[in-house]
């Protein structure tokens, strides 16, 4: 039983590993291509002068949280959250996924893309939440 409640509370962290991990690999992968589309959809907002540096400082924040979050939902399931490393690598995938996500709604944001501003948002409570249950997972150890 212990292992499902583990791998329940996991699956967010993984979700959002991937999820992240991903799209930094297919930004590192295309990134002319990627480099390109990203200076054409953002040319009429104040971000059009510096995607040239976005562009990278967005794939270190997203590859950051995605190999946290791998790293966290794994070390959750196999470890729990009284291991050593779990909050700690925890804490990094939910800021830099977080983080991410303020990022990419921000550019989504000025560039008036609002229904890709919207798409966002349920990544944002995703991670909102597995925040709010790791900090509830953790008083409730504790407590005990």
């Amino acid at each position: 039983m212990i292992w499902i409640t583990r791998f329940l509370f996991a699956a967010p962290l993984l979700m959002l590993g991937i999820c992240f991990a991903q799209s930094a690999y297919d930004k590192c992968r295309n990134y002319k291509g990627n480099l390109d589309w990203l200076k054409g959809h953002f040319s009429a907002s104040p971000l059009a002068g510096t995607v040239s540096i976005l562009l990278p400082t967005l794939t270190l924040l997203e590859l950051l949280a995605g190999l946290f979050g791998l790293a966290a939902g794994g070390f959750w399931i196999f470890e729990g959250i009284g291991g050593d490393f779990s909050p700690v690598l925890i804490s990094l995938a939910l800021f830099f996924s977080m983080a991410s996500l303020l990022a990419l709604f921000t550019g989504q944001r000025l560039a008036k893309d609002y229904p890709g501003a919207a798409s966002l948002v349920p990544y944002m409570i995703l991670a909102g939440l597995s925040l709010a249950l790791f900090y509830w997972d953790m008083s409730a150890q504790f407590t005990l």
